[in-house]
């Protein structure tokens, strides 16, 4: 009795799956291209409909069958190669300061109030997204804020959704490849469709690509940014750091519209957080939000994983972010090193069944920066983590021959020993897992969530 649609994937065509599952009872099927003469006749109580984009034809139909739940909230969709995580999560801080329940769906899995689940795809496909939005309507959400990744624009994951705010980051060059972008230029066209798509765009006019992204663009615009000659929200080029057991993070002045400044501060460090800040700042002037709650939301902002300080000890700071890349990497520990710690110290190891070039560079780029490393494991999956570490190793050598460090395989032994040798004044940075909570090794997944390890060893020790 159901409807089956027939996608044509990167892997394989579902179509070639009519005639099965049509025997199993579908009553409808949905087609983008003919079916041979021979299925067809095997089909005769079927209603088969040919649609120029089964893809498309299942988001508008998953659409109507959920009720058009984004109809029923305000909608924040954002964009861009960084920053689309912190962004949505600063956002949703600043809403719900100002009274509002706030739905979000993106990398870190989909929330609403007293409810969190993960998710495979940062934006889900059309018909699981039709229903996370169904059920965040029907939990009284009034405004809803998701990340919109161009695979997700490009294989009409969000069509039929009309967003109130779009929001656009910065653009680097990423997922471009065998079924994904085939071009730089085609990544950057398929971000820019959201502002074809939303009401206000709140844009990056630092990047030197927005011009080019906004292309055809059907939107009003909002800008941002720190060195653009004509922007509707400024930050100072100099800003301040912020440093204690609560907190490591910037504040800086804003300039609106108007000329007013004000001092702005912002609960999570470095120039990226300043930008991500300014986004948020522009949406939630268009959507009508006094300074108070857009001020407490961003200095109240945590985002699990992403630069996460885990306040343990007045003498020492540590924090767990996702950075489990070369560039990620470098720009975390190039950040963390305005704050002028006593010692750099980066826990980190990398994913088995990946790259060796990500092993060389995290190794390389932490030979250079970092103070002292402990090498460890991440996601072993179905290698050794002795043979891991030995391709970081050659990544040091690369990078400073005469680079501190020390290895420690398990890494739960990893964390124990940063925390039991760390000196006053250290910057601890625990890289690479983030929001992550378990550990991967043979296959075998078993719970750690860093928070929680490193305050219960602290509990346990005394730390203070």
């Amino acid at each position: 009795g159901g409807l089956f649609v027939c996608i044509v994937g990167t892997l394989r065509d579902s179509h070639d799956y009519a005639a099965d599952v049509a025997a199993k009872g579908a009553a409808v099927l949905a087609i983008q291209h003919d079916l041979p003469a021979e299925v067809l006749a095997a089909l005769p109580d079927v209603t088969v409909v040919k649609f120029e984009s089964t893809r498309y034809a299942m988001a508008l139909l998953s659409t109507a069958y959920f009720g058009r739940p984004a109809l029923e909230m305000t909608m924040v969709g954002v964009t861009g190669t960084k920053g689309k995580t912190t962004t949505t999560h600063m956002i949703k801080a600043v809403l719900e300061a100002a009274g509002h329940k706030v739905g979000m769906v993106g990398t870190n899995g989909v929330y609403y109030p007293g409810h969190h689940y993960d998710l495979n795809n940062t934006t889900p496909e059309s018909y699981e997204l039709q229903k996370i939005l169904r059920q965040l309507a029907d939990a009284g959400c009034d405004a809803c804020v998701m990340e919109v990744s161009s695979q997700g624009i490009m294989m009409d994951r969000v069509a039929g959704i009309h967003y109130k705010v779009g929001v656009f980051t910065n653009l680097y060059p990423d997922h471009i490849g065998p079924g994904e972008h085939s071009s730089f230029e085609e990544y950057r066209s398929w971000k820019g469709k959201l502002f074809q798509r939303c009401d206000v765009g709140v844009v990056n006019a630092d990047d030197p690509n927005t011009e080019a992204l906004l292309e055809g663009h059907t939107c009003k615009l909002v800008t941002y940014g720190i060195h653009a000659p004509k922007v509707d929200y400024r930050a100072s080029e100099q800003y301040r750091l912020l440093r204690n057991k609560e907190m490591l993070g910037v504040e800086f002045t804003l300039t609106e519209p108007d000329g007013h400044t004000l001092d702005v501060q912002v609960g999570m460090p470095g120039l990226f957080s300043i930008y991500n800040a300014l986004a948020t700042i522009g949406v939630g002037k268009v959507l009508g939000l006094a300074d108070a709650p857009i001020h407490e939301g961003l200095k109240k902002a945590l985002v699990k994983g992403r630069v996460e300080l885990v306040p343990i000890s007045h003498k020492f700071t540590i924090l767990i972010d996702y950075a489990h890349n070369e560039a990620a990497t470098e720009s975390l520990i190039e950040t963390l090193r305005e704050y002028n710690p006593n010692r750099l110290v980066v826990v980190f190891g990398c994913g088995g069944n990946r790259s060796k070039l990500r092993r060389y560079g995290m190794g390389e780029v932490c030979a250079k920066l970092a103070d002292f490393s402990i090498l460890t494991e991440d996601n072993n999956r179905f290698e050794k983590v002795e043979d891991i570490i030995a391709d970081i190793k050659t990544g040091m050598a690369k990078g400073n021959p005469d680079a501190k460090y020390v290895e420690i395989p398990d890494r739960l032994d990893a964390l124990h020993y940063a925390i039991d040798h760390a000196q006053e004044g250290d910057l601890i940075a625990v890289i690479g897992k983030g929001h992550e909570a378990y550990r991967d090794r043979e296959g075998v997944k078993t719970p750690f969530l860093e928070r929680e390890l490193i305050e219960e060893y602290a509990a346990e020790t005394g730390v203070e």
